[in-house]
């Protein structure tokens, strides 16, 4: 069977806290490879804390290098969920109610106004989408070089 693809960022931890750790990764633009990025004035670092939550925190400690990753099939969920459902809900509303009142105005009103419950019900489902929208943590291997002793 074939493993999902994943999205992967190396991270260093900055906080353990109960079976929370903070990770801060750095985002990399597209500017980094860039030959000119010298010359451009866009910033090409971000630094991002994400939360990981782990079974055993006592493996690992404050300072130490790890890789992050979550299925890239979540982040197309969290497209769906932020972007394209409320899109969706704003265009429909809008045809319906253009076709009911014939007034832009009201149609428009009502379409945005249709946001408010959704966005109430996704703030309180959050700690449930938290737990979908999970990232996984693992150690970074660290390659140190070996003396090897010829006999």
């Amino acid at each position: 069977m074939k493993e999902a693809p994943q999205i992967e960022h190396k991270g260093i931890i900055k906080e353990i806290k109960d079976n929370d750790l903070k990770v801060s990764i750095v985002s990399h633009s597209a500017c980094a490879s860039c030959e000119v990025n010298g010359v451009c004035s866009v910033s090409d670092l971000e630094e991002k804390i994400v939360d990981v939550f782990v079974e055993n925190p006592n493996e690992y400690k404050e300072g130490e290098s790890v890789e992050v990753f979550y299925k890239q099939s979540l982040g197309f969920r969290a497209l769906l969920i932020g972007y394209l459902l409320p899109f969706m809900i704003i265009l429909i509303t809008m045809i319906v109610m253009l076709s009911l009142t014939e007034k832009e105005l009201i149609a428009g009103l009502v379409s945005l106004g249709m946001l408010i419950p959704y966005y109430l019900t996704v703030y309180f489902a959050k700690n449930k989408i938290k737990k979908t929208f999970s990232f996984s943590i693992k150690k970074s291997i660290v390659f140190s070089q070996v003396n090897s002793v010829q006999l």
